[in-house]
């Protein structure tokens, strides 16, 4: 048995490649691609061809920069390919291209990734919560996952995400506008789960939404952007507006510039379901890591193994 794993998270906006060593847990490489797979789906319900010459493009270029030649590859991908329905077409041409052969994982397993990397993280942090909620903003969907401590999780996933709500309504009032009522089953769940099993002590917020208004608030840009600084990060909701002030103040080459390419026309719909993710919860402050579905995947590899 190979000793070193290759997590592959295909998501709705970005494709993330994380090699580990699993004796060590070391990370020995990763890498990071926009590649828009939602791109076109809320109006198609289809992958197109772009998206998909995208995914080849970042695979082959992932797999140029990142060794896979001693590596076990687990690729798993989420609600874009779920939902389109020509996802597994994409999946085989993907395979036929590039040799990487992708998994379709559903809302449960998702959930599952993301909190097994959270735990992971937030003990290297030294934080030890007694419960917490984990909000992972995606391209096509959104997971809450709630943790009461040992094995007691609850999670659910929605189809709100940052791709898919930006093309569906086009501007940035009609998203604003729109933001309550998409929410409204997130705030209906939130208050079944805290009825039954009583509050958190931790809102914890990841993927490229909270982590890019992290790296902003620390004056990083896409091209500085360094993960070891963003882990633990504090973010107020007042950050969020003073952010996306900041953003809508932008040109377009200086948005490009602070969030990268492919991803300057979603940050906004991202600060939106974030902000209203304060509103529903009453909390002010949340905790930003960047480990999601691929740290969790290559874990649960090496715990396997």
């Amino acid at each position: 048995m190979k000793k070193n794993i290759i997590a592959i998270d295909l998501g709705s906006n970005s494709v993330r490649f994380l090699k580990m060593n699993c004796e060590t847990k070391e990370r020995v490489g990763e890498f990071t691609k926009t590649v828009r797979t939602a791109d076109g789906l809320a109006t198609t319900g289809r992958i197109g061809k772009g998206a998909l010459q995208r995914i080849v493009f970042a695979i082959k270029e992932a797999q140029e920069i990142i060794d896979f030649s001693d590596a076990r590859v687990k690729a798993v991908t989420t609600e874009a390919i779920r939902q389109a329905s020509n996802g597994q077409e994409i999946l085989d041409e993907i395979e036929k291209e590039t040799g990487v052969k992708f998994d379709i994982i559903n809302g449960v397993d998702e959930a599952k990734y993301a909190l097994k990397a959270a735990q992971n993280r937030l003990e290297l942090l030294g934080q030890r919560p007694k419960s917490f909620m984990l909000v992972d903003i995606g391209g096509g969907s959104t997971e809450l996952i709630f943790h009461y401590g040992g094995e007691k999780s609850f999670s659910k996933s929605f189809k709100v995400g940052i791709v898919t709500v930006t093309q569906r309504f086009k501007s940035i009032p009609a998203i604003a506008e729109a933001m309550p009522v998409l929410m409204n089953p997130l705030r209906q769940y939130y208050n079944e789960v805290l009825a039954q099993h009583g509050a958190v002590e931790v809102f914890i917020a990841t993927a490229g939404t909270p982590t890019t208004i992290a790296a902003m608030k620390q004056g990083m840009e896409y091209t500085t952007y360094d993960a070891n600084k963003i882990h633990g990060t504090i973010l107020t909701q007042k950050d969020l507006v003073n952010q996306l002030t900041v953003l809508l103040s932008m040109s377009d080459e200086e948005r490009i510039k602070a969030v990268g390419v492919g991803r300057e026309d979603l940050i906004v719909s991202g600060v939106l379901i974030y902000d209203e993710l304060y509103n529903m919860s009453g909390f002010n402050e949340s905790v930003v890591i960047d480990d999601g579905i691929r740290e969790g995947v290559a874990f649960d590899a090496c715990s396997s193994c």
